[in-house]
């Protein structure tokens, strides 16, 4: 049976020694190539008080074409928004992704907001990667009797292309999963319905913007109108919580979605609580993003070396960035950098084969059932 998994390439960067910005972890970069074919990183910095800033680095590669260093080049953001701040005087600009969006001509950068209000999705454009312009906190339309507004929500990236919308509208198109109370891992835990899936409340969605509305700093690209409901959490490695990774991808076999999933690590009959956040990838429909055509059964990365295990938030792989390596002509290959134990950034390495594991597909993109899995649901 074919397994796909991802291959440690190794810790690409850590806390500067000295450095103030830093203290706290560096980590859950996005990852981009810019107008000049440099692929650059853009890291969640940390200072005292878990004061989050968003850097800029640019990779630097050995003579195999591994990613091997960075080279620092200053602050892309810092809290300076009242969506950014907490009255205290912490707050955060944290976890960025970052796409080049074809119709609109700019990088669209999603990133986590903190302030008193608690963490919620902003965006922010830019033409050359260097220089921001913030758009204001995402904002969406009710779904039924589901409200997004005013609820936490994180792990947010946009497609690359205009998506055909509910309606059919090409449509600036959104991956989130807003965190509804008691939908948190660690609620989920402590809760005695664990084992219960609101399907609604616990799921990764994607949500549209007509782009009939012109203009790369248009705030109101930051209005979604319309929902579906994409992923639920299914498999036991991501039983308690799934939510987005980097950006999509498009690749031969459609839309590539890394994406993180959480499980207790705890042992059997335990009262102790250890979760263990680990990477699997859904392939998308190309005409239809909405539709999963392939779910990973398994997880293609899980906390194994000392540095994913122990850290900041120990037992956590995270990814957020990635990378085609067009530039090696090998078009199939992708780098995933990704946040180890809360503290430092490592990069793995996933090839896609021409021929995936198989699987059996329901309606709507439901997996069935899966080889070496006991999926009933993925969706």
């Amino acid at each position: 049976m074919m397994c796909l998994k991802m291959k440690r390439l190794g810790e690409l960067m850590k806390p500067e020694e000295g450095n103030p910005h830093e203290v706290e972890g560096v980590l859950n970069p996005a990852a981009v190539r810019g107008p000049d074919g440099h692929l650059y990183l853009f890291p969640r910095i940390v200072s005292h008080g878990n004061y989050s800033r968003i850097g800029i680095a640019r990779v630097r590669f050995d003579e195999a074409g591994n990613p091997s260093r960075v080279e620092r080049l200053g602050i892309a953001l810092e809290p300076e928004a009242d969506y950014e701040r907490r009255g205290t005087g912490g707050g955060g600009c944290e976890d960025p992704r970052i796409t080049f969006v074809e119709p609109l001509g700019h990088y669209v950068m999603t990133y986590t907001a903190l302030s008193s209000r608690g963490p919620r999705i902003a965006l922010a454009v830019s033409e050359d990667l260097f220089h921001w312009r913030r758009l204001g906190l995402a904002t969406f339309e009710p779904y039924g009797d589901i409200e997004f507004d005013g609820i936490d929500n994180k792990d947010a990236s946009v497609f690359p292309i205009a998506i055909p919308g509910p309606k059919g509208c090409p449509s600036l198109a959104i991956i989130h999963r807003p965190l509804f109370p008691g939908t948190r891992p660690e609620e989920k835990v402590a809760g005695s319905t664990c084992d219960v899936i609101d399907i609604h409340r616990e799921s990764i969605w994607i949500s549209y913007r007509d782009m009939s509305i012109k203009g790369g700093s248009d705030p109101h690209l930051c209005h979604f109108t319309s929902h579906h409901r994409l992923a639920s959490p299914v498999a036991p490695w991501a039983i308690l919580k799934i939510g987005g990774g980097p950006p999509p991808v498009l690749t031969r076999h459609g839309w590539l979605l890394i994406y993180h999933g959480v499980s207790n690590d705890a042992e059997p009959d335990s009262k102790n609580v250890r979760l263990r956040y680990s990477a699997g990838m859904m392939i998308l429909s190309l005409e239809t993003p909405s539709t999963i055509l392939y779910r990973s059964p398994e997880p293609l990365l899980t906390p194994e070396l000392p540095e994913e295990r122990i850290g900041t938030i120990g037992n956590v792989v995270f990814p957020t960035g990635i990378d085609r390596r067009e530039d090696i002509g090998s078009p199939h290959r992708f780098d995933v950098y990704y946040g180890m134990a809360d503290d430092q950034i490592g990069v793995a390495r996933l090839d896609l084969p021409q021929v995936l594991p198989s699987m059996k597909i329901g309606g709507n993109g439901k997996v069935l059932a899966a080889s070496g899995s006991n999926l009933k649901d993925a969706q």
